[in-house]
């Protein structure tokens, strides 16, 4: 099956033909990767956070206890 992505008149023109020498596959991936572990690092950064605020409101009530 063909994956040629041809669009309108590109097939008939008589412009040179563009070979791709060099194309770096995987650079989607890569980016996806790169948002996944932003993601996880931003939700790991707010469990901190939140784990921090809360000692700090309720640790003096627990050490009094």
């Amino acid at each position: 099956m063909s994956q040629h992505n041809i669009i309108g008149s590109e097939a008939f023109t008589r412009g040179p033909m563009i070979l791709i020498r060099k194309y770096r596959a995987g650079g989607a991936r890569r980016r996806r990767a790169r948002t996944a572990t932003a993601f996880v690092a931003g939700a790991a950064a707010m469990l901190i956070a939140s784990v921090l605020g809360a000692a700090a409101v309720f640790g003096p009530g627990l050490a009094a206890g």
